[in-house]
Formats: structure tokens, sequence, C-alpha cells
């Protein structure tokens, strides 16, 4: 009796995890707008961005157009970020940028510096 309420104890616990999904998403951000760039990066909500740093991105126009391939683990559909050029965050006093993932492998995004 008692391996049978160990049993089901284990299966109402494994039930409840949430199941997880490799999902990878390339950022593009235009930051024309911005006079003398010296660094561009982004923050966000999920491993392995983070709020506390900056991931540095690469350019791919200087000064204009900057990219980064991001990979991670998510049970969620979607993430949030911020940009950040110059030590500086964008879209101050207003919400993350929230990007839904695509139900494919890869999403895509592009954005503008402090546009929504």
């Amino acid at each position: 009796m008692r391996n049978i309420a160990l049993l089901a104890v284990f299966i109402l616990f494994t039930s409840c995890v949430q199941k997880t999904y490799k999902k990878t998403v390339v950022f593009t951000v235009d930051v024309s707008a911005v006079k003398n760039v010296k660094k561009v990066g982004i923050r966000g909500k999920d491993k392995p961005l983070s709020w506390e740093y900056d991931t540095e991105m690469k350019a791919i126009k200087k000064d204009s157009l900057y990219q980064i391939t991001i990979t991670g683990e998510t049970g969620y559909t979607f993430t949030e970020v911020k940009f950040v050029v110059n030590d500086t965050f964008e879209l101050q006093n207003k919400d993350n940028r929230k990007i839904l993932f695509s139900e494919k492998d890869t999403t895509f995004y592009a954005a503008k510096f402090n546009k929504q």
C-alpha cells in the first residue's frame, strides 16, 4: 500500500512540471538615430539574458545596425527585453518589449532603438 501511495505522489509531482522548449531568437536593432554609439547591448528576463548586465550585440553596420542570436530553454511562449546603448536603457518608464516566440525553431525580431 505504501508503494502505491509513493507512486501516486511521484506521478502527481512529475505531471506538474511545465514542458520546456529550446528557443532561438535573432534580435536586430537599428540605432541609427543615436549619436556617438560606443556599445549596444540587450537585457532580458530569460537566461542567458539578465536584467543585471548587458549582453553585447555585434555590429552588422557600425553605428546603425546591431544583432545577436540568443538560444535558451523556456516553458513560456514569449520573453521580455530592452535594448541598451552607451549604458542607457531604452523606453524609460515604459513596458518592456514582449517578443512572442515563433512556433518554428527560430524567431526573428527587428526593432528601432527607443521606438515601440
